[in-house]
């Protein structure tokens, strides 16, 4: 028993300079891997800032600083990798082989990335605008490597990926200055069309936030079952589409109940022989 003990003893003095140098390698790789931590964070915080000043859209600057964050990371890593023996060639090897496995296992993954860079190329949006895509809509937040963050009028985040993005139908809600606003409304046979007409005419006079100076319409879109369907068009600017709309609405409701002008809904005369 005495005899082991010694041996194992030896044994252990033997390996204390390689265990001492392994030590000492790690805590070297820790220290850079905290010291290349802060320095990454400031590049790309330089870079963002270069990149705003140049007046670059939000929406590149956001996808360039993490693309440049993701690639300086891998950097790092490989170099920390390199430090435990870790050789060029098995580095080209290893990047090689995880590149084609990284590719099969995360496809969704790279056609999101793929997406993101036809979205900054082609710019179909901007951060600020609203759009609507695959039944949901908001304002863009952020356009990110992977996904797109809208915010929507009830203050939900919603994540959007920009593979998806990229290869469906998108509504820029607010891509001009200016939209066109159509109101529809349906007065009784009954009812005098002059007489609502003029109404119609007097409400685009006096809403201040209709422009003017564009062409507005009041005209007879159809002649339905139940009702004559009057509508009028004017131009607005897009961030008050809604509360001129909203206005227009209930102006028109008050106008003709006190003008007398009645707003059918549809019946059914149900006649028992």
């Amino acid at each position: 028993m005495e005899k082991l003990i010694q041996k194992l003893i030896a044994r252990w003095n033997d390996q204390l300079p390689g265990l001492g140098s392994f030590a000492l390698k790690l805590v070297i790789c820790i220290l850079v891997y905290l010291i290349g931590k802060k320095v990454i964070a400031w590049v790309v915080r330089i870079l963002r800032r270069a990149l705003e000043r140049a007046k670059v859209q939000a929406g590149a600057v956001t996808f360039t600083a993490s693309v440049v964050k993701i690639g300086l990371y891998l950097i790092l890593v490989l170099g920390i990798a390199m430090q435990f023996g870790l050789k060029e060639s098995s580095v080209a090897a290893v990047v090689a082989s995880g590149g084609v496995a990284v590719g099969l296992a995360l496809q969704g993954g790279l056609s999101n990335f793929a997406g993101g860079f036809l979205l900054l190329l082609f710019q179909p949006f901007q951060v600020g605008d609203y759009i609507i895509t695959q039944g949901q809509e908001g304002t863009v937040q952020k356009i990110e490597i992977l996904y797109t963050t809208l915010q929507t009028m009830d203050n939900r985040r919603v994540i959007v990926p920009n593979g998806s993005l990229a290869n469906n139908v998108i509504v820029n809600v607010t891509a001009a200055a200016k939209r066109k606003l159509e109101i529809k409304v349906g007065i009784s046979y009954q009812d005098s069309l002059e007489k609502a007409r003029n109404v119609m005419e007097r409400l685009i006079e006096e809403e201040s936030g209709i422009l003017h100076e564009e062409e507005h319409q009041v005209f007879v879109a159809e002649l339905a079952e139940s009702s004559v369907i009057l509508g009028m068009r004017c131009w607005v600017m897009t961030d008050q589409y809604y509360p001129v709309l909203w206005r227009l609405n209930e102006r028109l409701k008050n106008e003709f109940d006190r003008e007398g002008i009645c707003i059918p809904y549809p019946q059914v005369d149900v006649h028992i022989r």
